[in-house]
């Protein structure tokens, strides 16, 4: 499907960023876990940026211009805003399904998790709660594939895109969540929270996600919790 190639920025409801070989960090959630009323609120603030940043985005294909800078960093602190609300809504579960209560339904979501870790990115971390999954993976491109695309002499489709990997991820777990539970229709919320993380702010992400179920007091320390995980190379880092 063209539409799940590669870019490295893409705009829909907000801006998704995907540099080469960055380390991403993602949230996605239930559907229906946040009220309709205040999704329309911050799809209405974010409307007339998204039309922006589709005439900016022409424009830095040949200048980073200085108003594409403004608009950039203007639209990711509206997102940054909508980010920490939809933080708060998830996590007192004001609204819509809590199905990974169930630990069926959260061991399922691991499981497929773990399914694509060392084919389509190297999983960090994830934090699997009530509505919504916090998660750090990094999509696999060799230095091989990374240099021949820096140099013009391969295509960047050969980046597994993060609208690719979402597709896989969400598509399965649905299907065997919806099974589990009985149900059809919708499990997850199509739009995803995502931004790559810079290098010295990778240890504080990744404690983020795990420090999620000690944050709402489900347990007293982040190792205690059985849907977080944590790659076993990482974890001399947060002992």
């Amino acid at each position: 499907m063209p539409h799940l190639n590669y870019k490295e920025l893409t705009v829909r409801r907000r801006p998704h960023f995907q540099p080469l070989d960055a380390t991403l960090f993602v949230t996605f959630r239930l559907a229906g876990s946040i009220p309709k009323s205040t999704i329309r609120y911050y799809r209405a603030k974010l409307e007339w940026h998204r039309d922006e940043l589709r005439r900016v985005e022409r424009m830095a294909a040949e200048d980073a211009s200085p108003e594409m800078l403004k608009w950039l960093a203007d639209t990711e602190k509206l997102y940054r805003e909508w980010f920490i609300k939809s933080e708060d809504i998830l996590h007192r579960e004001l609204i819509g399904p809590t199905w990974m209560r169930q630990p069926e339904i959260a061991d399922k979501v691991a499981e497929n998790r773990h399914k694509l870790d060392a084919e389509e990115y190297r999983l960090d971390a994830y934090s699997i709660m009530s509505n919504h999954v916090h998660t750090v993976f990094k999509p696999l491109v060799s230095e091989e594939v990374l240099a021949e695309i820096l140099k013009g002499l391969q295509h960047a489709d050969s980046v597994p895109a993060l609208s690719r990997i979402m597709k896989l991820i969400k598509g399965r777990s649905a299907r065997e969540c919806n099974r589990l539970l009985g149900r059809s229709g919708s499990f997850w919320e199509h739009e995803n929270f995502d931004r790559a993380i810079r290098e010295r702010k990778f240890v504080k992400t990744v404690r983020y996600v795990l420090n999620n179920p000690v944050k709402i007091r489900v347990v007293d320390r982040w190792q205690d919790y059985r849907w977080n995980y944590l790659r076993k190379e990482l974890w001399d880092l947060f002992e």
